[in-house]
């Protein structure tokens, strides 16, 4: 297969003013955040540009947020490679990040990944405000041990608490409620964890607690307009590809309550004989992350007009299959 993979961004990655050097400079990325204005209930791009920074943080804005501006990434790519855009050979996403994989992989339209996101975002909100929790990154420990770590801390604690993204060696983070993560915190500290970073956030992702999001979230779900991907999109869930309907929604729906397993989906696509990654979308946090999984790989984030252009570069030089 070779080729390349083009890899989207989750949270955490948004930031006030993502998007604006290519909406200055790209007629493809500035149609893209002119269509969410449009569909979205409210001025989003404003938001996106401008702030504040803590309205663009609650997950009701930075899923549709983020999920706008990747793509116009993406458009902004596709725009500067002109006629001779190579098709990428597979796609992945970190968590909300997946959505825009699928819409490259002409899995549902533009719109439609708007809804489905804007949807995504108020269910797990909800979620979070009936039952609050919280996350926490443990760096230097394997997956190993964070597993046996969250099943001893929600024994001792009578709290849920589980592995909620597998994303590096040595990154793990952990999703619960408040004091079964603060005691596999501290847990971890024990077993020699080189540092244990409490997220800022209240909403215990990809964990028991969003149970409720994926009841509310089900029915947006059947009801999106959704095709067989166009090109393979390597599952959060399992880290295989997803290759028709009825395995993407069982995807968007069972990621709300499952790790992401990011570490083995990096390695699959490596086995796939692909080396070469383009992150787009805001920020670098995918591009560290490939290169602690696969330090061979070249990986390069594509969030503004400079990355763009790298990209865009480097793809002109890639053979063509």
């Amino acid at each position: 297969m070779p080729g390349y993979a083009v890899l989207f961004p989750g949270q955490g990655s948004q930031f006030v003013g993502m998007g604006r050097d290519l909406y200055g400079s790209s007629a493809a990325a500035r149609a893209v955040f002119d269509e969410a204005d449009s569909l979205w209930q409210g001025e989003l791009t404003r938001l996106v540009f401008e702030g504040p920074a803590d309205r663009l943080t609650d997950t009701v804005n930075a899923q549709p947020a983020l999920y706008v501006t990747s793509l116009a990434c993406w458009a902004a790519l596709q725009e500067a490679l002109g006629s001779s855009a190579p098709e990428p050979s597979v796609a992945a996403g970190h968590s909300l990040g997946e959505y825009a994989a699928l819409a490259v992989a002409g899995v549902f339209s533009f719109g439609t990944g708007l809804q489905l996101v804007s949807e995504r975002g108020r269910a797990m909100k909800a979620a979070g405000d009936a039952e609050p929790g919280s996350m926490a990154a443990i760096l230097g420990l394997d997956l190993e041990t964070v597993s046996d770590i969250c099943r001893e801390a929600a024994a001792q604690s009578g709290e849920v608490v589980v592995v909620a993204n597998d994303n590096a060696p040595g990154q793990v983070v952990i999703s619960g409620k408040p004091e079964g993560v603060r005691v596999a915190g501290d847990l971890a500290k024990a077993r020699g964890a080189r540092r244990v970073v409490p997220l800022a956030v209240s909403i215990a992702a990809h964990s028991p607690l969003m149970e409720p999001a994926v009841d509310r979230f089900r029915q947006a779900v059947r009801r999106a307009e959704l095709h067989p991907p166009r090109i393979p999109v390597i599952a959060n869930r399992d880290a295989q590809p997803l290759e028709s309907v009825p395995a993407i929604v069982a995807e968007l729906e069972g990621q709300l309550i499952t790790p992401v397993r990011w570490t083995p989906s990096i390695r699959h696509i490596i086995n796939l004989g692909i080396s070469t990654f383009i992150e787009v979308g805001p920020k670098d946090v995918l591009t560290g992350l490939v290169r602690r999984i696969a330090p061979e790989a070249t990986c390069l984030p594509c969030g503004d007009l400079a990355g763009v252009k790298q990209a865009a570069e480097l793809l002109r030089q890639m053979p063509h299959s």
